[in-house]
């Protein structure tokens, strides 16, 4: 996965990166970084300079997001010289209302930089010139660039200007990234003719781009640290085996893998959020209240999220660099290595945006205003005529009430509408978004299905058409209740070790064994259960898929009382339990192949939310209007890491959602989203008991208000990490899937 998510911006990507591979060796990386580097030229002629920048200017007049997916591309490469700076400089000129400066950029005759902290003042002069002094440090890429765009402190507040570089005293600083210079700039009564101030632009409209493009930057640093620290895990011998294959490093890598994925994520909302704000005519306006409500929240909203993905992308970039230098050992510490070069970009990236805790108290701060961003989804003009006949049926069954209307929702496939008919409706990924939309619009609600939501498509896949006539209409309408008898004692996480027998007696099967950590089952009619019916093979074989009749003779259930002293889970003990042959699901011995469709369906939907503990984002924001206290600076700084992973999570399943729609497979967005959004609640409910203080000494009870509340989310939240998949589980599918790492080698081998 990258930045951009199209067929259109992955060619880009991958043309910049085959682009960068000829023309960047890497002895180019370590030729200083005091000149432009020898493939300038190329990168106009290839048209990356204006990617950005509106045809009339001489650009190619895409956006913000194809800009960005180039950076992310050349920061693969840790590509030296004034690229970004250039970029982020036309970026700039681009919001204001002097684009006509914007050709020059374009084609490569200059190179530019933007000064993003400065003691720079200027006076005004009669003519609307200003009279500038002062000092702008550090300047990144400032030793190459022909024209500098700078912040100048004026009685009418912040302004910005675009000077030519030799009317200023430009001085080179050692820097700490040894590809991209960085320099001092001083002016002592540089005149700025009026044609040089940057109207329209504002001190946040530059900081978003910079979140923004050195976000982006940020990103491509991150994945290169990913790519390489896995590939070299997967050669590299220690004690015998690869060290891709010790749960430590496979851990640290999918760990790396997340936070790159997170970084990726909030970056390119931020860009959409920065086009939303631009307007169709690519120029940012000027918020101000005549414009209306909408606007200033397109405003509000790129503020909100560019903040986000300051506050994420470039400590994901610095992360992965050291968690890659730890991965590579030794050889990772030379100077030959080139990983350091990305380590020492990458912290000079978060100290050019400012600190996380900076971007963190603005996302704390917006997110107190009630500022947010909806994850829209742009859909095809052709959508229209489906929304229409799909809301015209859901009117009808919004017109029917109680059980009525839940019946009416499952015959007419809108329950689990993926599902072939006529228990779904065949639905392609679009009609699902429209459907999801409509049903919300008219405020109908699907029944719940509980464990029933992952019964059922097992039972549409494999199930007879006995089963599936018996079953699933009434478990679709919410009124027939199900239990999952997998986990055992001594197979939780690693459930093909189960060993509850299935024995085939005339007409069917006596199963004899004890499962655990079953929920529901002290209410459910009906429960699905895997069994062994053979030790022979590999542990995968030899399972079979029942049925069971939760009131058949010889079940035994008894609660377990959790944490929180409720009673959900069960231990179910099946003593001779028959369960005739038209109750087994699929053939016997490949259970295991539709307990696999089970497990898939449960994952999805323990990471949809917060699991029914109510600690979300918006509960913990809700409980700090009550508190009527301001926030200490550790306080806000937990409070926006919760928030941006939340924001990430909802970015993040935008984008599996759009690769939904286009026919493409979700990749490593989906499997980083369920990870994350296990214990999310966790995050959001252990924030709120640190916030209560000393009031977080109350019982877990819901009825003793805020304290009672979130002491028994804090506590219940702890379940979400282990069902449905453990967290260790989980970062193990994250390394061997998604980037490829040895698998744990078979017990005795």
């Amino acid at each position: 996965m990258a930045i951009g998510l199209s067929e259109e911006h992955e060619a880009l990507r991958e043309s910049v990166r085959g682009w960068a591979e000829r023309n960047i060796p890497s002895e180019l990386l370590r030729a200083g970084a005091g000149e432009r580097p020898p493939f300038w030229p190329g990168l106009a002629e290839q048209g990356l300079l204006g990617l950005h920048v509106p045809e009339e200017y001489g650009g190619s007049g895409y956006g913000l997001l194809e800009a960005a997916v180039a950076v992310e591309a050349l920061a693969e490469r840790v590509a030296p010289g004034p690229y970004v700076p250039t970029v982020l400089a036309s970026a700039v000129i681009n919001a204001s209302k002097r684009p006509e400066h914007l050709e020059s950029f374009a084609d490569g005759t200059l190179t530019g930089a933007v000064a993003l902290t400065g003691t720079l003042s200027g006076t005004r002069t009669e003519d609307g010139s200003l009279i500038v002094s002062g000092t702008a440090d550090p300047v990144l890429g400032g030793s190459l660039a022909d024209a500098l765009v700078l912040p100048v402190a004026t009685a009418d507040g912040e302004e910005w200007v675009l000077i030519d570089a030799s009317s200023a005293t430009v001085t080179e600083i050692k820097s700490l990234d040894l590809t991209r210079p960085v320099a001092r700039v001083e002016l002592s009564e540089v005149i700025v003719p009026a044609e040089g101030i940057l109207g329209g632009v504002q001190g946040s409209d530059v900081r978003n781009l910079a979140a923004i493009l050195l976000g982006a930057e940020a990103a491509g640093l991150a994945s290169w640290c990913v790519t390489a620290a896995a590939e070299y895990a997967k050669v590299r011998v220690q004690f015998g085996r690869p060290i891709g294959q010790f749960q430590g490093i496979k851990h640290k890598l999918s760990r790396m893998l997340v936070a790159l994925e997170q970084a990726r994520a909030t970056v390119w909302d931020a860009t959409r959020a920065a086009e939303r704000r631009a307007g169709p005519e690519g120029a940012t306006k000027e918020p101000t209240e005549a414009r209306g409500s909408a606007t200033m929240s397109a405003a509000k909203e790129l503020e909100y999220a560019a903040a986000i993905a300051g506050a994420m992308a470039p400590d994901a970039a610095v992360q992965c660099a050291k968690d890659a230098i730890q991965t590579f050992g030794g050889i990772g510490y030379t100077f030959e290595h080139d990983v350091h070069l990305y380590y020492r970009r990458a912290l000079t990236l978060r100290a050019l945006l400012g600190s996380s805790a900076g971007w963190a108290a603005k996302v704390t701060e917006l997110a107190l205003q009630g500022v947010s961003r909806e994850m829209e989804i742009d859909l095809p003009e052709d959508a229209e005529e489906l929304r229409e006949s799909i809301r015209a049926e859901i009117a009808e069954i919004a017109r029917l009430e109680g059980q009525e209307q839940k019946r009416a929702l499952a015959s007419r496939g809108f329950v689990m509408p993926h599902l072939p008919r006529p228990w779904g409706r065949d639905a392609k990924p679009l009609e699902q978004v429209l459907i999801a939309q409509e049903l919300k619009a008219a405020k109908v609600r699907l029944p719940a299905m509980i464990i029933g939501a992952w019964v059922v498509p097992s039972i549409a896949t494999y199930g007879t058409p006995e089963q599936q006539e018996r079953f699933l209409p009434k478990t679709l309408s919410g009124e027939l209740i199900w239990c999952q008898l997998f986990s055992e004692p001594g197979a939780g996480s690693d459930l093909a070790s189960l060993q509850m027998k299935a024995d085939q007696v005339e007409g069917g099967w006596k199963l004899n064994g004890q499962k655990i950590w079953t929920s529901v089952a002290h209410v459910a009619e009906w429960g699905i259960c895997i069994a062994r019916n053979s030790s022979a093979g590999s542990k995968h074989e030899g399972i079979t898929y029942f049925l069971v009749d939760m009131k058949a003779p010889g079940v035994t259930v008894r609660p377990l009382t959790e944490m929180t002293g409720e009673n959900l889970f069960n231990e179910v003990f099946l003593d001779d339990v028959f369960v005739p042959d038209d109750l087994v699901v699929g053939e016997v011995g490949e259970g295991w192949k539709v307990a696999r469709n089970t497990l898939s369906n449960e994952r999805v939907s323990l990471s949809a939310g917060s699991g029914g503990t109510g600690a979300s984002v918006r509960d913990l924001l809700g409980l700090i209007g009550r508190l009527g206290r301001e926030l200490t600076p550790v306080e806000a700084q937990h409070v926006a890491e919760v928030v941006c992973e939340g924001h990430s999570i909802n970015a993040l399943s935008l984008r599996v959602t759009l690769k939904q729609l286009a026919g493409s497979e979700p990749g490593a967005d989906a499997s980083v989203r369920k990870l994350l959004s296990t214990s999310h609640a966790q995050h959001v409910s252990e924030a709120a008991v640190d916030l209560l203080g000393p009031a977080a000494v109350v019982a877990t009870d819901i009825k003793l208000g805020d304290a009672g509340y979130w002491n028994r989310a804090v506590l219940a939240t702890r379940a979400m990490t282990i069902y449905g998949g453990t967290t260790e589980v989980q970062l193990n599918i994250i390394g061997e899937r998604m980037l490829g790492l040895p698998r744990d080698p078979e017990p005795g081998k």
